[in-house]
């Protein structure tokens, strides 16, 4: 899984972009500068999000000095300082990117997934969701270190589902998406499939974590 150290003292913000980021990422939360330095120069992680004001020391600082050891982490600067010459400085000190609070949360994922894209470190053909990842290139399912096999709509249903978590997923529209509108079945067959991968799954994040909303359909997030 993709590691990401998020430098941040706001804790309410940084609690959201850690509760956001969960399923596609590990995340790594310090609150002042000093230990964002320490950490980063661990150089364990494959992006850096980071404050400007910090305390102790603030993100200007972190980043001159990471640049000046050779740290390359990618780093995305999030911060309320929206001047230009703000934005020239953190580019000048070797920032990768920059958001101004506030931001959306999908943005901000969009802007890391570009990122790490760039470095060479995410993948668009393999998705996942705590120890179950499904590869849409070789068409494989591992739960942790084995393969599962999930055939034909087994498969789609799986990548539907991990390509839409945190969202409520009707059972209609994932029958229209999977199985067509032309098809000769009937939505029941969305229960029958998700049993099946259940079984396949059982024990997994995905499973444990697959909801049954009553009378609606599925969501795919982590329970409380």
């Amino acid at each position: 899984m993709i590691k990401i150290l998020l430098i941040e003292d706001d804790l309410s913000l940084s609690n959201s972009v850690f509760d956001f980021l969960d399923d596609f990422a590990d995340v790594m939360q310090v609150f002042d500068g000093e230990e964002g330095l320490y950490e980063a120069e661990s150089g364990v992680y494959d992006l850096i999000l980071l404050d400007l004001m910090l305390p102790e020391k603030n993100g200007f600082q972190v980043l001159k000095e990471l640049r000046e050891k050779g740290v390359t982490t990618p780093v995305l600067i999030m911060t309320a300082k929206e001047g230009l010459d703000d934005k020239g400085h953190g580019f000048d000190l070797g920032a990768d990117d920059y958001l101004t609070k506030p931001f959306y949360l999908e943005e901000l994922k969009m802007r890391i997934q570009a990122l790490l894209k760039r470095a060479g470190k995410f993948n668009e053909n393999k998705l996942s969701f705590g120890n179950v990842s499904a590869n849409l290139s070789t068409i494989t399912t591992m739960f942790g270190d084995q393969e599962v096999e999930l055939l034909g709509k087994e498969f789609d249903l799986l990548v539907y589902f991990l390509q839409n978590q945190n969202v409520i997923l009707p059972k209609t529209q994932i029958f229209d998406r999977i199985w067509g509108f032309d098809s000769d079945t009937t939505v029941s067959v969305v229960e029958v499939y998700v049993s099946k991968i259940r079984k396949k799954l059982k024990g997994s994040d995905f499973a444990n974590n697959l909801q049954t909303l009553r009378s609606v359909g599925y969501i795919l997030k982590n329970v409380e």
